[in-house]
Order: structure tokens, then sequence, then C-alpha cells
């Protein structure tokens, strides 16, 4: 007679042992041939793990494991990103404050992740919302204030109305309304996490100014193992273009709406980008309001 694999007792007994041993703990100290194996943290703003984690960690944690069987020292760290939307809207959702919210939420998602049986070094975990964590983030923000490198301005975002957060172009997907042929007019942008129509919204905000580093960026992009689809994202993201910033001043004039009256303004600016030695391709302007 066959024997049943009992695979959550053998799998919960060499987990132990791995625990026991520390067998996916590194000597930091002492590591010849070191390798950083670094995976997204999940966000604890649901009831449990969600399977597109469970799919991404598995992955890394295969190649954490060939990298280990050629001979490197591999440091696998684990924890919970708990900033964000996901947790936010989470904790809305059931009544409850996001900081203590994540506290009962991380006791699961250890439970779940440990039972991967992936080669996380649970001694180095970390949670994103601990202050001991976060206060380095908020000393990184002011020092890259401190050399005009973080700034604030108003900016139109997307906005989702029901997530209530900013998407990234990515993040806006075009979608036809109607449900029939007859009835689908033109696409529409939606988010694409719960397909409410994206609006634009002016909000003031935190930038970096990754300008002053866009060509190092781009260069190094040519060193990285990446696909090039991916490659060709981050070029979008950085968006290093050449060309000149010509502001016009303008005197008396006026745009009128039916709901705001009259708004005065005092400056028209375009973006131009040279094309060729006897054209140029105005790709951005804008109307300044005058400051009363």
């Amino acid at each position: 007679m066959t024997r049943k694999y009992d695979f959550g007792k053998v799998e919960r007994k060499w987990q132990e042992v791995w625990e026991k041993e520390k067998t996916y703990e590194p000597d930091f100290k002492n590591v010849p041939h070191p390798f950083y194996n670094l995976m997204m943290f999940p966000y604890p703003s649901a009831e449990g793990l969600h399977i597109g984690g469970v799919r991404t960690f598995t992955g890394v944690d295969i190649y954490g494991r060939l990298k280990r069987m050629q001979g490197h020292d591999v440091f696998e760290p684990m924890g919970l990103d708990g900033f964000g939307i996901h947790s936010e809207n989470y904790a809305l959702k059931i009544g409850a404050h996001p900081a203590s919210q994540a506290k009962v939420s991380e006791k699961r998602f250890y439970e779940q992740l440990a039972a991967l049986g992936n080669g996380f070094a649970w001694d180095e975990k970390l949670e994103t919302y601990a202050p001991e964590y976060y206060k380095w983030t908020q000393w990184i923000s002011i020092q890259l204030f401190k050399r005009g490198l973080a700034y604030r301005k108003k900016q139109p975002v997307n906005w989702c109305p029901s997530c209530k957060t900013v998407l990234a172009d990515e993040q806006v997907i075009q979608k036809r309304q109607g449900t029939s042929d007859k009835e689908q007019g033109n696409a529409v942008g939606v988010c694409e996490r719960c397909e409410t129509p994206v609006i634009k919204k002016e909000l003031e905000q935190w930038f970096f100014k990754t300008t002053a580093y866009a060509e190092r960026l781009l260069k190094n992009l040519d060193t990285l193992d990446w696909s090039e689809n991916v490659k060709t994202a981050q070029k979008n993201w950085i968006g290093r273009s050449e060309g000149a910033l010509i502001k016009f001043p303008i005197i008396n004039f006026q745009l009128r709406f039916s709901r705001r009256g009259p708004i005065p303004f005092s400056e028209l600016r375009i973006w131009c980008l040279r094309r060729s030695m006897n054209s140029l391709q105005i790709t951005n302007y804008e109307l300044r309001i005058t400051r009363k």
C-alpha cells in the first residue's frame, strides 16, 4: 500500500531544524562570497498573504537557493511594508487605526511566510512602520531637503476617488464605457485596482529632484541585467529631455469661466524640444496665474 505523504508534518519538522540551527542566517563578519537576495516586502493590508506575493517570494527564493549551490553566502531578508495606501484602506474598511491594525496583521503574515519554507533570515526581519526603522527614512529626507533635493509644490496628479490615493500613469488603464457595442464610447482612464474613473487633481506634495541625477540614472541602466521593457519603463519614468523653457509676459489678459469668472494671467511658459536645425517641437505649455 502506498504511504500518504504528510507534507505538513515533514515541512514543520525541517523548518524547526532550520530555525534552531539558523541555517539561513549568514555570518556577516566572515562572508567570502556575499549575495544580497532582496525582495519586495508584503503589505500587511488584509486578512492574510496574497497569492501574488507567494508567487514572487517563491521565484526569488529559488534564485537564492541557486546562488547558495554556487557557493555564495546568501542574505535573504524579510519584513513587512506597513506604510502606504493598501494598509490604510484596509484599516479604514474594518474601522481600525492603521498603526494598531498593522500589529494585528503582522502575526498572521509572519505565520504564513514562515510556512512557505523559504530561506529567510528571520533574525534581521523588520517592519517599515516601526519607529526604529522609519526614523532613518526621515533622516534621509531631511538630508535631501538640506541639499535642495527635496521640495514642495503643487502638481496635477491622477487621483482615484475610491482608493483616495495618487496613481502613477502606469496604474491608470484605459477602459471603454458601456456594456454593449452601441453603448461603448471613448475609453476613459480608470484605476487598475478598483476600476473607478480617475480624475485630475491638483495637490501640494513633496518631490525628490531626481532630474539632478537623470544622466547618471540613464547611463547606469545599461549596466543592469534587466529586460528591455523594464529598462524602457525606467527611462520613461526618469523622463530626461533637452530643450528650452521660454517665458512670454502677458499684459491685461484674462480667461473667462462661467462659474469662476475672469481669471487674470501674467505669463505664458512654453517648453520646446529641438528636433532639427529649422524646427522646434512644443511639448508642454502653461499659463501662469497672476498672484495678487
